[in-house]
């Protein structure tokens, strides 16, 4: 048995995993039970798998239920190898892998990225005063990576004067990232680094550095500090609730470094002249609880998105020398129909992104002028928004656009004429020919009556028999809108037959601020059935059937698997659950876990009964029980830092003593990874492959 894997030398441990994995018949491993109990509000919750949590990932014992369980995943999964082969093969054959992004200028230089065929990770460069110039590299990531199972770039920042790199990396996929400073002029790193870094921005000096660093125990990003190069590291500022996180800016013409306290709900502004680094950061305005507020500057005038007349925001405009609401002028009001995104300034221009019935929007404003026009896209589904935009001292707006069947598009557009010149659509290597595929926006109506956006997709041709293959994603939480994106990768899916479906449930952000809270705290529930909804309507359209339909989300849409598959286990044949939140009630009790005490506004505190009632009722892990489940594909990282392993694990341990059924249940563990999965993008296929291949051949598609 599986308890008595701890106790095997290291030879005897491989030899056991190795004989599972070549079985004819794989027997999944069980793992054992220590019940421990739970009481609060005079409930009682036995947890017979806790013993699975190791904070420090490196109990033997937990090690070995891990792989054991990747063994089994591995001897199931083997006789479908040729067909993961095949999808990794083919959707490879679509990517151009050896690429370059679209160059912008800053200061004299143009940055740009590369990618290089056979190498895992992007070549981040530069060259100064034309693309004729010589490439200078200022980060090859596979140079880092060399030796190391993951590498992820964080902070990416040059100084003022071009001299000076500052970025961050991260080994583990913990997200935990370190700061380097590099001099351009020679390719030495300074001796300066600092741990724990989420934001870092340079001071106009191109001698200090501001930094943003975490708490070492709940990841909470809570300390602003200053770095004089070669000297001292001073403290500025501790956001001392632990509803909030710091984070870090510079305004885009460079005059104020911002420093942004932010809840779920609630936001305050701290600035700080750029070019007086040893100053005071002073308040903008001091935090309204229930308003969140954020900040551009023009012109010694403050551009101010707030809540304040309205939950989907307004923008008005202050004069510096005394921003007080008395002197706010009214730039755009606000609008219940009409969600206000995001603010990019510039000289002469604005642009805002908005959503309106669930689509992106840019309307760009002439600040001379005063006259105002919507830029306008074709299709009924599709995502777009601000790219990269850094010169402030410009009539040049670029943005991208993709859509299901239309690939990432980056667009320059010019405020003054709107002339619009595209200048990289991703290419689909092979040939791509968008016309042979649909897709629609459709609404299913939840059972409050409420109206749920659908984005489905398929090959044209496709008959609507009530048979098709369909794979339905969902999310539903923080505000977060699904994006309308293009992906080469599912063409592997489309062309086989198969239905992609989105739904765009509440608790997320696609109709507006109003939304995302009727899907989160005590109005959860209507995220699960707004999503089974969906489900539903693709069922009585003849889309699909409960035999033929498949579901797939991620983290908080692990959730959403968790929960919908407890209310509903016969309206889904597959799930595909990625790093799922399952174990709400242990995670959001444990104030010692990231995440944990910010979250409270998204979901609720338990130490409160109505709330811990509430979530007590929809929990995953807690509301399993006997009888028949789904196939189940569930996917965790050992260094995930925002859903830990151990729950995905206990989910899986606690269900394959209840599951009735003889559908497959399996967890497969990424041991060099954290919530995002591989970092390399080869690895990342084919961590792509391998769920491809679970979805297809569970819905009996194995070509």
């Amino acid at each position: 048995m599986l308890r008595a894997l701890p106790r095997l030398t290291p030879l005897l441990l491989t030899t056991t995993l190795l004989a599972m994995a070549q079985a004819p018949h794989p027997t999944p491993p069980i793992a054992k039970k220590e019940p421990r109990v739970f009481e609060l509000h005079g409930d009682q919750r036995v947890d017979e798998y806790f013993w699975l949590r190791d904070d420090k990932r490196q109990n033997p014992e937990v090690i070995a239920y891990l792989e054991a369980e990747n063994a089994y995943t591995a001897a199931v999964m083997a006789p479908y190898k040729a067909l993961e082969d095949k999808l990794y093969k083919e959707m490879l054959g679509r990517i151009k892998e050896t690429d370059l992004s679209v160059p912008y200028r800053y200061r004299g230089f143009f940055y740009y990225s590369r990618t290089e065929q056979g190498k895992q990770y992007p070549i981040y460069c530069r060259k100064q005063g034309s693309l004729d110039a010589p490439e200078e590299v200022l980060v090859d990531l596979n140079q880092l990576a060399e030796g190391k199972p993951f590498m992820a770039l964080g902070a990416f920042a040059v100084s003022d004067d071009g001299r000076l790199l500052a970025y961050t990396t991260d080994e583990t996929g913990y997200r935990q990232y370190r700061l380097h400073v590099k001099d351009l002029t020679t390719g030495q790193l300074l001796a300066d680094t600092a741990e724990r870094v989420t934001s870092v921005e340079w001071a106009a000096d191109n001698k200090n550095l501001f930094l943003v660093v975490e708490d070492p125990v709940t990841k909470r990003s809570n300390k602003l500090v200053r770095h004089t190069l070669g000297g001292a590291t001073t403290e500025i500022y501790e956001e001392k609730d632990e509803l909030y996180n710091l984070g870090l800016g510079r305004t885009n013409d460079r005059k104020y470094l911002i420093a942004l306290s932010i809840s779920s709900t609630t936001s305050e502004v701290r600035y700080l002249p750029s070019d007086r680094p040893d100053g005071e950061f002073r308040v903008l305005f001091p935090r309204v609880d229930g308003i969140r507020y954020f900040v551009e500057h023009r012109s010694d005038e403050w551009f101010i998105r707030t809540q304040d007349g309205g939950k989907n925001f307004r923008v008005v405009r202050a004069p510096v020398a005394d921003p007080s609401k008395a002197n706010w002028r009214e730039f755009v009001p606000h609008n219940p129909k009409v969600k206000i995104e995001a603010l990019n300034l510039f000289t002469k221009h604005a642009v805002l992104e908005t959503r309106e019935d669930g689509l992106e929007k840019l309307t760009v404003f002439d600040l001379e002028s005063g006259k105002s026009h919507v830029i306008a896209f074709p299709e009924p589904a599709y995502t777009v928004g601000g790219a990269t935009n850094v010169e402030f001292d410009t009539t040049k707006f670029r943005y991208a656009y993709e859509s299901p069947i239309t690939p990432r598009s980056v667009y320059e557009y010019d405020l003054e004429t709107r002339r619009q010149t595209l200048l990289k659509q991703n290419e689909v290597v092979g040939g791509y020919d968008k016309t042979q595929y649909v897709t629609k926006r459709l609404f299913a109506t939840a059972a409050d009556g409420v109206k749920i956006p659908l984005t489905v997709t398929y090959k044209k041709g496709l008959k609507r028999t009530g048979k098709n293959p369909t794979l339905l994603y969902g999310y539903g939480s923080y505000g977060i809108s699904i994006p309308d994106n293009f992906s080469s990768n599912r063409l592997s899916l489309l062309n086989r037959g198969m239905i992609f479906a989105v739904a765009h449930i509440r608790g997320g952000g696609e109709m507006g601020e109003e939304w995302h809270e009727q899907g989160k705290m005590m109005q959860k529930k209507n995220t699960f059935t707004d999503f089974i909804a969906c489900a539903e309507f693709l069922i009585r359209e003849k889309y699909t059937s409960p035999a033929h339909l498949a579901i797939q989300g991620g983290s908080a849409g692990g959730l959403l698997m968790g929960a919908v598959v407890n209310m509903r286990p016969d309206l889904f044949r597959v799930v595909i659950s990625q790093v799922p939140f399952v174990d709400v009630m242990n995670t959001m009790l444990d104030a010692t876990l990231p995440l944990t005490t910010g979250e409270y506004i998204e979901w609720g505190n338990p130490n409160e009964k109505a709330a811990y009632d509430y979530m007590r009722s929809y929990s995953p892990y807690d509301n399993l029980k006997p009888g028949r489940y789904p196939a189940m594909l569930v996917i965790t990282a050992l260094n995930d830092s925002q859903v830990a392993y151990w729950e995905p694990a206990k989910y899986v341990a606690r269900l394959r003593t209840l599951k009735t059924d003889r559908n497959l249940l399996l967890l497969k563990t990424n041991m060099a990874a954290g919530h995002g999965g591989a970092s390399g993008r080869y690895d990342a296929l084919r961590e792509t492959a391998f769920y491809y291949t679970f979805l297809l051949t569970q819905l009996g598609i194995e070509k």
